[in-house]
């Protein structure tokens, strides 16, 4: 099966120039009839108790999937799933974890909350002076020193 790129190469070779103003035709009406179709999901919509009624009353009431549920009310079909679920969001109370959450993940998108440093990050630190010739303190009683990673067979190898 050919493409339409070999195919217009095909009808080029061949001097076929009445087929090739057809096909440029039809790619004009193409284009000129083309529509854009909008996003299937409403961006950053708030997950609120009333929301999660909703959910659960076209679940209990339908036989609508949780895909099909989403869609219909632009949240994620997770949200969906820990609505029915677990009953998620079924209350109205704002220190509820998933409220929580929320607020904290909204703060850090606004660059309310500051990061906290990571463990792992001052741990490399740690290492990279080592590294660099500072001497290592004593080994910590009671732990064994790491032995050295082995290597690993190639296929040639075998």
């Amino acid at each position: 099966m050919a493409t339409l790129k070999e195919f217009e190469e095909a009808l080029r070779e061949n001097g076929m120039q009445m087929a090739l103003a057809i096909l440029e035709r039809l790619r004009e009406r193409d284009r000129a009839t083309r529509v854009v179709k909008p996003g299937r999901r409403i961006v950053g919509k708030k997950m609120t108790p009333e929301l999660a009624r909703e959910i659960l009353e076209l679940h209990g009431s339908t036989e609508m999937t949780q895909q099909e549920i989403a869609f219909k009310l632009g949240v994620n079909q997770g949200r969906v799933n820990e609505v029915i679920k677990r009953g998620k969001w079924l209350s109205g109370d704002q220190t509820a974890p998933e409220a929580v959450a929320r607020d904290k993940g909204k703060a850090r998108i606004q660059g309310a909350e500051p990061k906290r440093p990571r463990k792992a990050a001052a741990k490399s630190g740690a290492r990279a002076g080592a590294k660099a010739g500072a001497k290592p303190g004593p080994a910590k009683p009671g732990k064994a020193p790491k032995a050295p990673a082995t290597a690993q067979l190639a296929f040639g190898d075998l």
